[in-house]
């Protein structure tokens, strides 16, 4: 790893549900959009079944769904870079994840350093809670499905156990699989710089 590559330290939150569920990573400033929004699905861990977007400064960003019409005003995730927004003094993003349960995130950007030479990035930091499941109805259905899971008993909650398939516990969070998630990025990004190191000596 080049000694000059530079990270971001990131905080990314759940907005509207308390007590907090967040994650603190770290990405190279060199990552795109859609390589940010791969790594927020490793970190918390969503299951990438939905559309997504980010919000920066009035522009939104994101992939177009093939089937329908793209937007006229959304800029393509892919070809934006984190550090061209923080060249331009960008310190928040706003993302989200799934237009119909329309998960929100704050995506803080805490500190821009120098990586160091033998860490592979993108890497999971730290983070509280588990995230919701997928397709629970937002906010809302989340609230009521926490709510279920706690009384442990009746019609409701033997239906959410067959739905998700296994108890659920909003204050675990699973880091052997965030970890896993997010290293397995990493290690495609190093093999890809690796590879790309091996053409240019053979050019």
């Amino acid at each position: 790893m080049n000694d000059q590559e530079l990270i971001a330290r990131l905080h990314i939150s759940l907005d509207e549900i308390d007590p907090e569920i967040w994650r603190r990573v770290e990405v190279p400033l060199g990552l795109t959009l859609k390589g940010l929004h791969d790594v927020i699905q490793a970190a918390m861990p969503w299951q990438d079944y939905h559309l997504y977007q980010f919000h920066v400064d009035g522009i939104e960003y994101g992939i177009t769904d093939p089937d329908l019409d793209p937007p006229a005003d959304l800029k393509n995730a892919r070809n934006v870079k984190l550090e061209t927004l923080i060249a331009r003094g960008v310190e928040a993003l706003d993302y989200t994840y799934d237009f119909g349960d329309d998960w929100s995130h704050l995506i803080v950007i805490e500190a821009v350093e120098p990586a160091q030479p033998d860490i592979k990035y993108p890497r999971f930091i730290e983070g509280e809670r588990r995230a919701p499941p997928e397709d629970v109805g937002g906010v809302p259905g989340y609230y009521d499905f926490i709510d279920i899971m706690a009384k442990g008993k009746g019609a409701r909650y033997r239906e959410a156990i067959e739905w998700y398939g296994e108890k659920y516990d909003p204050e675990k969070i699973d880091t052997l699989i965030i970890g896993l998630g997010v290293g397995a990025i990493a290690k495609r990004r190093h093999a890809g710089k690796m590879a790309y190191t091996k053409r240019l000596k053979k050019g």
